[in-house]
Parts: structure tokens; sequence; C-alpha cells
């Protein structure tokens, strides 16, 4: 589309802006885990070194292991995070990075685990939920096309597998569920960046955590995405306009983590249902979390509303990160307690 003349530049100098996020800094501090540096964005190896690091040096709360291999061929990597336990625990899960571009989803899971684990001793809300509840958290999904998003473009999302027809590469991760597989809101051409693949589950990351979550369904009570940006936080259903069953529940939960999130700096987030609060959207992973029995399942969109869209600057990772803590808190205290949805809300209906 032609833009009219009065068309707003909000970043001046793109090139230098993804410089400033790329560009080899001498204050990168890799290694040991005491002085990884969560205020920066990192490499997929960087992430992965420091995953194994916090394996190596947190054995009593942090278990590391792999779900599969992405289509390139990388593992995928999921901390366990928790005080071990005889018994089953309940269990949360959060993802990160399913969009590669959306570099503060990885940013957030990192942070999240640094949290965790340092605050486990002196914060009893942080500690209770790792005694009562495992958390399986994957920093990067699309391993593969967040390594590409580094490397050759910044603004790609999809995955990086090959079409065979078409010269064009990659799938929706977020449109590959088989749950209205490729209806609306997704795309059956394989050169959009909303692509819905070949079949449901047709990329190896995709079929991973779906087989992972499957086989854990009855422990998992929480699914919770982290994507960027647009400042919302989204539950079922995507891809219809329609109530879900457990409505009070979760949207009571959806308040509680808003309202924790706008306790650090005032800031807004939109809440509920993906299909009227974003767009339809249909192979969604929330919406395949929770028609597989998953009763809590949201996906963040966080910071900021456009102005700098994917290139957050590494400034604001601090805060995203700190607010979007206390939201995943706050349902993660939700899980832990039993809600009971109002019965006789419309009495007279």
């Amino acid at each position: 589309p032609k833009f009219k003349e009065t068309a707003m530049v909000f970043i001046s100098d793109l090139q230098e802006e993804i410089e400033k996020q790329t560009g080899y800094r001498s204050s990168r501090k890799r290694r040991s885990e005491f002085q990884y540096d969560y205020e920066v964005y990192h490499s997929l190896e960087e992430i992965q070194s420091w995953m194994f690091e916090i394996n190596r040096t947190q054995p009593n709360l942090v278990d590391m292991f792999s779900i599969g291999k992405s289509y390139e061929g990388r593992p995928l990597y999921v901390l366990q995070i928790g005080k071990r336990s005889r018994h089953q625990k309940k269990a949360v899960w959060i993802d990160c990075g399913v969009h590669a571009r959306e570099w503060i989803g990885p940013a957030f899971c990192q942070w999240f685990v640094k949290e965790a684990i340092g605050s486990y001793q002196q914060d009893s809300v942080m500690r209770r939920l790792l005694n009562q509840l495992s958390f399986y958290i994957m920093p990067v999904f699309n391993v593969d096309g967040y390594h590409f998003s580094w490397t050759t473009d910044r603004f790609w999302r999809k995955t990086r597998s090959k079409n065979h027809r078409f010269h064009c590469r990659g799938v929706d991760a977020n449109r590959n569920w088989k749950v209205k597989w490729c209806a609306q809101g997704a795309s059956s051409h394989p050169c959009d960046d909303t692509y819905c693949g070949p079949f449901p589950e047709s990329e190896p990351e995709v079929k991973a955590v779906a087989k992972f979550l499957r086989k854990h369904k009855k422990r998992i009570k929480a699914y919770i995405s982290i994507h960027a940006y647009a400042q919302m936080l989204l539950y079922p259903y995507s891809y219809k306009y329609a109530t879900i069953p457990n409505f009070d529940c979760v949207e009571s939960a959806a308040r509680s983590a808003v309202t924790a999130l706008y306790s650090a700096y005032g800031l807004k987030y939109r809440y509920g249902p993906a299909s009227t609060t974003l767009y339809v959207s249909s192979g969604s992973s929330i919406d395949w979390a929770y028609k597989n029995g998953i009763p809590y399942t949201f996906a963040f969109e966080l910071r900021d509303t456009g102005y700098f869209g994917f290139l957050l600057p590494e400034s604001l990772i601090s805060p995203t990160c700190g607010e979007t803590t206390r939201a995943v808190k706050a349902i993660a205290s939700g899980v832990l307690k039993k809600c009971k949805p109002a019965r006789n809300k419309f009495p007279y209906i």
C-alpha cells in the first residue's frame, strides 16, 4: 500500500537501532551465571550455554533436558524449575521465542529463571510457588528462526523448514497446532508470515512441545506463551468468538495478573479472549493447550504498542521483565487455589 506523505517516522535510523542490539559488546559477560547480563539480548549460543551453567550451578532447583530437535537439528532445551519432590506436582509451562523477531520473549524467560532462583530464599510467594509447583521453561521455542534473526534477517518470524514447491521457507509456529488448523487468520501460502504449514504439527518444534504437553497434561495446569508486542494478556478462544466454559476462573486470573503487572510501573494491559482482544487466528498454541485439558492458557503480548515494536531497546528489558514476572507469579498463584465459578451469576436468564 502507498503511504500518505504525512507518514510518521518513529525510528529515524533503523540500522543503527538494530546494530545497538546485535553488536558485540565488550561488557557482555558470559561464562559464569553470576555475571550473566540479563539486561542485554543474547544469541542462541549464549542462551544455551547460560542454560547449561544454570543447570550446573543450581542442581537443587533446576533440571535441564531436551524434548527433541529442530528442523535444522538443534536441540530443543527446557528447564524444569522447582524444589524436587517425591510426589507429582502441578506444573506451569512457559515458552518464549515462538516468533523469532520477538527478542524480548527469550529475555523474559531468562529473567524469570533468574528471579525464581535468586528470590527463592527471601520471597515467600516465590518459595511457595517453587515448593508446590514445577515450572517448565523453554527460553527459545523457535531455535532455528531465532538464530536466523541474529545472523541474517532481524525481522524473521517463522521457523526455517524448507518447502518443496516454493522457495519460501518457514511456517508460523503459532498457526501450526492441531486445533481448527489453517482456518481464519492463517494463510495456506508458504510465502506468507502466517503460513499454517503443510499439515498440523508439521514443524518438529511444535510436534515436540505438543508431545511433551500431551504426556504431562494431567499435571500441567497452566500454559503461558510469551509474545510481543501489544501490551495484552490473551486467553482462548483465538479461532472463534465464543466464551470458554471456565471463563470466570480464567478471566479473574487474567485480571489479577494485569493488576499485578500494573503495580510495578503503572503500565496498563488490555486483557480478554484473543479473538476479540487482538484478532481471530486458527491453529494457535493457547487454543490447542486449552482443548487438550490445560485449564489456564495465556498468551502475553509484551511491550510496547508499536513505537519500537520488535526493536524494544535493551534499556526496557528490566522494567518489561520485572512487571511480567509479577503477572506470571499471579497466574501461578491462582493455579494453587481452587477456583469455583459463580454458578448463579445470571439467575434470571
